[in-house]
Formats: structure tokens, C-alpha cells, sequence
């Protein structure tokens, strides 16, 4: 069976940390071991649409593990996104280009919605693999994301600055960390900074429960709480989860309360070291796959162990927080509120 000679990759959706670790995984596992060539495709899917290509050998792949953003930039064009007005012929055209350029493979390496397409194509008869990134660690099928560890260390760390200001004026602290529906991120962040309460969309809350749980540690003697959120909880449509959440707890407890929506720090900046590590290993497998032409799989970390499973399985699904994850069954247990109505 002969190897594949060309493949191309690009990085769709939103940035996170590690999409340069990711290619540079690709790239030269690609180069260096298989003797393919291998070309970068700009804008996400957005380049396969308009030919935009960057031809990527090793020199241009060194020195870019460390850094944040990804070198091919990103778009979120979304090629199977009807419009009621025109027949889309955006698929058609990216079979067309992968076909005259000669792509034996192209590795899609984003978030969900980059998946979906990513299962579209394969459909269409395009030789594609799926590397998972994202900050929310909501990708179906694998147990983490790259993205998701370098995040987590950013909103910790910001935790971690809040109790000091928290303490030194005797307020409660709201933080707001990203999820739209997916609470990994917050669940994460509020046990390792220390959060008093947090929220999160798959469990839901009750308002009167979280201030009584509030009061209870003023009465107790305790100068301040941190409340972590997600962006996705229950909330009116105008308003910031976090605006939201410290304006009720300010009237129902009566304590002078701040809120800090972290926003898109979260995604900037280098990538932590297992980002760099879990990103390198997601790109290794990917052309690995490729090699042996086992095309229509997403790579997926199980345990220590890097796998696959097919991208027909992934996309359209999310990877939501169960409520009786373990994490949140020992957080409960040393005193963590999540906002149930008699579980404060």
C-alpha cells in the first residue's frame, strides 16, 4: 500500500493555545517520518473555498510549538450552512479544489462545529481526519481537548488574584469563565482556585439557595466568597451571566459584591505544557491514520491513550458535564455550593 504523498491541514473555528503545536504535530510527523508534502491552508474552511494555501516544510514549522494564535489563521465558514435564497454550492467547490490541488488528506483541527463539517466532507468522499480543540472541552468522544488545560491555568490563576482583593474589602467576588453550554471549564477552575460557589448550565440554580448559602457564610464569620459562573447558565438575554448572578446576590444577601467576566483572555497566549504535549500527540496519530489510510476518524484521548473514533459519531453532539460527575460529588462534600435547591 503506498503512502499518502500530499495532505493539507487547517485550523477552523475560534482560536485557542495549542493549534501551533497541533500543526507543527502534523507537520512534521508528516515530513520527517513519511516523507509527505504538506500544505496549510489559510482561513479555516474559508481556504479550501478560495484556494488559499501555504506550502509548510520544516523550517516553517520550527519555533512554533510555544506560541498562541495558529500561523494558518481561522475563520468560523461554515460550508454546509444552507441559504434559503441559493442553492449552496460551497461543498461542490471544496471537493473540486481538494481534487485539483491533489490532496490525498487534509486534517480539520477545531471545535464542534469544525467536526460536523469535517463528518460532511468525509460523506462527500474526502479523505479527512479531526483533531478536537477547544477551550470548553465540549467535543464529543474524547475525554479532553487541547485548549482546554491552558485555560483552565489562565482562569485559575485569575481566581487566585481575586481572593486577595475579595478579602482585603470583605466583598464577594463573581467570576465569569467561558462554556455556552458546557460547564467543564468552570467546574474546573472554581475547585482548583477555591470558589465557594459555582454554576454551571448542566446543573442549573436556584437564586434563593445560592444567597442562603451565602448568608450562612457571613453569619459564620467569613469576610468574602468567590462565586464562579459560566457564561451559559440561565440568565436574561441582555445580561452577562456575571452581572447578572452579582446583582442578585448584592440585593438578596446584602453584601457589597464585584463581578470580572475573564472573556477572551482565556483563549489568548502560549499554551500550557500539556496542551503542548496532548496538541503534539492529536497531530502524530492524525498522520499516522493517514498513513495507513484510515481516513473518517477524529483522534480522541482515552485514559493516557490517544484513539479514534469516527467523525460520523462526533459531530452535532456535545461533551456536557454529567450531574453525577465525581468531581462534583467530592466538591459538594468539602462545602462547594452549586446553586440546587436544597443541596446548599
Amino acid at each position: 500500500m503506498a503512502t499518502p504523498k500530499k495532505i493539507g491541514i487547517l485550523t477552523a473555528g475560534g482560536d485557542c493555545p495549542g493549534l501551533n503545536a497541533a500543526i507543527r504535530g502534523v507537520g512534521k510527523t508528516a515530513i520527517l517520518k513519511y516523507g509527505m508534502e504538506v500544505i496549510g491552508i489559510s482561513s479555516g474552511y474559508l481556504g479550501l473555498l478560495e484556494k488559499d494555501y501555504i506550502p509548510l516544510d520544516e523550517a516553517s514549522l520550527s519555533g512554533i510549538l510555544t506560541l498562541g494564535g495558529t500561523i494558518l489563521g481561522t475563520s468560523r465558514e461554515k460550508p454546509f450552512k444552507k441559504n434559503h435564497d441559493l442553492a449552496n454550492t460551497k461543498p461542490e467547490k471544496i471537493k473540486r479544489n481538494y481534487l485539483e490541488e491533489g490532496f490525498d488528506a487534509i486534517v480539520c483541527i477545531g471545535g464542534n462545529g469544525t467536526m460536523k463539517t469535517a463528518a460532511l466532507l468525509a460523506e462527500q468522499g474526502l479523505n479527512v481526519i479531526g483533531i478536537p480543540k477547544t477551550i470548553d472541552n465540549d467535543v464529543y468522544g474524547t475525554e479532553q481537548s487541547f485548549g482546554f488545560d491552558s485555560s483552565l491555568c489562565i482562569a485559575t490563576d485569575a481566581i487566585d488574584r481575586l481572593h486577595s482583593t475579595a478579602n482585603s474589602h470583605k466583598r464577594i467576588m463573581v467570576i465569569e469563565v467561558m462554556g455556552h453550554h458546557a460547564g467543564w471549564l468552570a467546574l474546573y477552575a472554581g475547585i482548583a482556585g477555591g470558589g465557594d460557589v459555582i454554576l454551571i448550565p448542566e446543573l442549573g440554580y436556584d437564586m434563593k439557595s445560592v444567597n442562603r448559602y451565602l448568608k450562612k457564610r457571613v453569619k459564620s464569620g467569613k469576610p468574602y466568597s468567590i462565586v464562579v459562573v459560566a457564561e451559559g447558565i440561565k440568565k436574561p438575554a441582555k445580561l452577562s451571566a456575571a452581572s447578572y448572578i452579582a446583582a442578585k446576590i448584592e440585593d438578596g444577601v446584602g453584601v457589597e459584591t464585584r463581578n470580572t467576566i475573564l472573556g477572551y483572555i482565556q483563549r489568548g497566549g502560549s499554551p500550557s505544557p500539556m496542551d503542548r504535549i496532548l496538541a503534539s500527540r492529536y497531530g502524530a496519530r492524525a498522520v499516522d491514520l493517514i498513513a495507513s489510510e484510515d481516513y473518517g476518524k477524529m483522534v480522541m484521548k482515552s485514559g493516557d491513550n490517544i484513539s479514534v473514533i469516527p467523525l460520523s459519531e462526533v459531530g452535532g453532539k456535545l461533551n456536557l458535564v454529567p450531574a453525577d460527575h465525581p468531581l462534583i460529588e467530592r466538591a459538594r462534600g468539602f462545602g462547594v455550593c452549586f446553586g440546587e435547591p436544597g443541596l446548599e
